[in-house]
C-alpha cells in the first residue's frame, strides 16, 4: 500500500503542535477583533521565549483572560494582576502581565476611535496582505517598514510591549504578512487571496 505523501512545509513546523498551527492558523488572514486581541497579548508575552511555549499554554490564557475579552481584562485590578502572576499555566512576568490589561484599555480606545481594532490594525498593510517570496531554509527578518509603523503608532496610544519585531511576529501570525516558504503547500493557497507583493 502506498504511503501518503507528506506536504512540504516551512522548516519550522516540526512539533505536532507547530504543524497543526501552521496549517491551520499562521498566515491566514484574520479580521475578528477578540482573535487579533488575544494575539496582542501572546505575542507580546512570548517576548524572549519560544512560540511553542506560548502555544502549550494558550488554553490557560484563554481561561485566565476570560477567554481574551478586552472589555473584561480592562477592568483587572492590582489584586487580580497578582492572581494571575500566581498562575503556573501563565508566563509569569509581572511587566508583561500589566501591560497585558494597559494594553486592553488601549485597544478599547482603539475600537471607540476606529470602531473596530482591525480597521485600525489592517490599514499599515492597505487592507490586504503583504505577499513575500521567501525561499525554504531562507532567512525571514524580524521586522518590516509596516511592522516599524504600527509599532510607533501603538506605542503613540500607550500599549506596551509592542516593539516592531513583536508586530512583525503578530502580522505574520494574523496573515497581514504570507511570509511562508514558496514551496510551502500553505503558499499558494494564501497568496491567491491576495494581490500584493512584498520583498523577496
Amino acid at each position: 500500500m502506498a504511503s501518503k505523501s507528506v506536504p512540504r512545509r516551512c522548516h519550522w513546523a516540526k512539533s505536532d503542535l507547530m504543524i497543526a498551527y501552521h496549517d491551520a492558523e499562521w498566515g491566514v488572514p484574520l479580521h475578528d477583533d477578540r482573535g487579533l486581541f488575544e494575539f496582542l497579548i501572546l505575542e507580546g508575552h512570548q517576548a524572549g521565549l519560544s512560540w511553542e511555549i506560548i502555544l502549550r499554554k494558550r488554553e490557560a490564557y484563554r481561561a485566565a483572560f476570560d477567554g481574551f475579552d478586552a472589555g473584561r481584562v480592562a477592568k483587572y485590578d492590582a489584586r487580580k494582576i497578582r492572581a494571575l502572576l500566581q498562575n503556573a499555566g501563565l508566563v509569569r512576568n509581572k511587566l508583561k502581565m500589566r501591560a497585558a490589561v494597559e494594553n486592553a484599555r488601549a485597544f478599547l480606545e482603539v475600537q471607540r476611535e476606529f470602531g473596530s481594532f482591525d480597521k485600525f490594525l489592517w490599514q499599515f498593510v492597505d487592507g490586504k496582505p503583504l505577499v513575500n517570496r521567501r525561499r525554504a531554509g531562507g532567512p525571514i527578518p524580524a521586522t518590516s517598514p509596516e511592522s516599524d509603523t504600527l509599532s510607533v503608532a501603538l506605542k503613540k496610544r500607550e500599549f506596551r510591549f509592542v516593539g516592531s519585531t513583536i508586530c512583525y511576529a503578530m502580522m505574520q501570525a494574523v496573515g497581514m504578512v504570507n511570509d511562508h516558504a514558496v514551496e510551502c503547500f500553505r503558499y499558494a493557497t494564501l497568496a491567491k487571496k491576495s494581490s500584493r507583493s512584498g520583498s523577496k
